[in-house]
């Protein structure tokens, strides 16, 4: 069973609490057998299964519990606790120093997907404005430095390797003391792999790691494997100091349940997982966050990291028309532009409160990259006058210009004309938020907004939401969850309101 699934079973397991009109241990059993069933199809182990559910059961004691206790929320809170204690080894993960040498060594099998992850990685610094860099030392595979000076190309990372050296200790060294006099930030050396655990495999790791003396071991494991990670890990884990865990191929098929708390089980914290093919493929791997997001809560403070990437701040011009209920079509195009680089937008979707994380299959999230695009190549194609009137559907009443935007984007003017309805509903939705008194002050809106205004508020965004989309929130009630998770920063207070009768 891939995570999306196991996700939604969980989540119709918890909101079973709220079809019953009394909460008792028969419940609570029934509940946890369909957790416990779900856990065990996607893969995972069978002893970590039956702690959960015993922890689960030891902390819900209904005889001892105190009078006035809301049992759902207390159950809900629980499960929630012990997904995250399932994936989370307890371990504190390797941070990189900034301003200093911070030399990173991948480790894993061939097929794990280690050359891509590197350069995954690498970018991931870089956008962060670390300075980064990429070392091959796998002169084993046949390609493996033409794999990642391609990578390293398109992605613009420095890199280093050799066609002529055969020695990958020697490529190692020399790369690192390169890089160092650089004084590249992150250095990322790609090790050999082989097609299953040798000694030679362990023998060439180890001299490597001596070599560069790494500050973070990092080893890259498949979660198409399942549970046989955990043996994986260990044998990785025994041979030199993995310091930290990225699982790829979490995305399609791959039980990564399995993966997830098997690498756990070793004591090697998971950093990072890899969702996909793309560059941008790669979330920072936050225990609470993740079982949020799984479970359709969503993941505010990945959200607001993505965000804070983009430096909206730097924009203040468009910060004070908000203020004063300004919005034009240029803005618009902006921020299509800053979706844009916030990475997958099926990532993103999955990190707002109340989308489950397969909301969008890897075909939508196609078409609505595709969608974006075109809305893009629309505006390319309108004049400054259209772009910067304040009241730019006023303008496209004259004639000809939708007939012009069409033709010098090579679309319909039907579609033009959907482009500026759009608009039109999120000028008016700017313009009333804009007459909301302090909304903007100090960025809290619970602080700032009486609930009678967030109230309008709530309803004018409905308006704006694609009815199908309303009902995968969860109606107007789903709706308000996720405003006041946002607004609150998505807390464990907050995300249990995602479940009905939570709060």
């Amino acid at each position: 069973m891939v995570l999306a699934d196991l996700g939604r079973k969980i989540t119709t397991a918890l909101r079973s609490l709220s079809n019953a009109t009394i909460i008792n241990e028969e419940v609570l059993l029934a509940m946890l057998k369909e957790i416990c069933k779900a856990l065990l199809e996607a893969d995972v182990n069978i002893k970590l299964v039956k702690r959960l559910q015993e922890n689960v059961k030891s902390a819900v004691n209904f005889e001892d519990m105190a009078a006035g206790i809301n049992r759902r929320r207390l159950i809900q809170s629980t499960v929630f606790n012990e997904l995250c204690r399932l994936v989370d080894p307890g371990v504190p993960a390797w941070t990189p120093t900034k301003g200093k040498n911070n030399i990173i060594m991948f480790v894993g099998l061939q097929g794990s997907g280690k050359t891509t992850t590197c350069t995954k990685l690498a970018s991931y610094y870089q956008k962060k404005g670390w300075k980064t860099c990429l070392i091959c030392a796998d002169t084993f595979r046949a390609g493996a430095f033409d794999q990642l000076k391609q990578n390293a190309t398109k992605a613009r990372i420095p890199f280093y390797g050799s066609y002529t050296e055969m020695d990958p200790v020697i490529i190692a060294q020399e790369g690192v003391d390169k890089f160092k006099e650089d004084n590249f930030e992150i250095i990322i050396v790609d090790t050999s792999g082989r097609h299953k655990q040798e000694d030679s495999l362990f023998e060439e790791m180890l001299q490597v790691s001596q070599a560069v003396e790494p500050h973070n071991i990092v080893f890259v494991m498949d979660a198409t494997i399942g549970q046989a990670c955990e043996a994986q890990a260990q044998a990785f884990k025994d041979k030199v100091d993995v310091a930290s865990v990225i699982v790829t191929k979490l995305d399609g098929h791959a039980k990564g349940g399995g993966a997830l708390s098997a690498v756990a089980a070793t004591k090697s914290p998971v950093t990072f997982i890899g969702t996909g093919e793309h560059i941008d493929d790669l979330e920072p791997f936050k225990t609470k966050p993740f079982v949020s997001k799984l479970l359709g809560m969503g993941d505010i403070e990945g959200l607001m990291d993505k965000v804070s990437e983009l430096k909206l701040d730097d924009n203040q011009e468009l910060l004070d028309k908000l203020k004063h209920g300004q919005f034009t079509l240029r803005d618009m195009y902006e921020q299509f532009q800053n979706i844009m680089k916030m990475g997958p937008i099926n990532q993103i979707v999955g990190m707002i409160p109340g989308f489950s994380q397969d909301f969008m299959s890897s075909g939508n999230e196609r078409e609505s990259v595709a969608r974006l695009k075109r809305l893009l190549t629309m505006m390319d194609s309108m004049n400054d006058k259209e772009l910067d009137h304040p009241q730019g559907a006023k303008v496209f009443r004259q004639p000809g210009r939708i007939a012009r935007v069409a033709r010098g984007s090579g679309t319909s003017q039907r579609e033009v004309q959907e482009l500026i309805s759009q608009y039109t509903k999120f000028a008016a939705m700017v313009k009333k938020m804009g007459g909301i008194k302090g909304l903007f002050k100090g960025g809290d809106m619970t602080k700032n907004v009486n609930p009678s205004q967030m109230a309008k508020l709530n309803s004018q965004v409905a308006k704006m939401i694609d009815p199908r989309v309303l009902q995968q929130m969860g109606g107007m009630g789903g709706l308000q969850n996720m405003m006041r998770q946002m607004q609150q920063g998505g807390g464990m207070g907050g995300a249990m309101g995602g479940f009905p009768g939570g709060r």
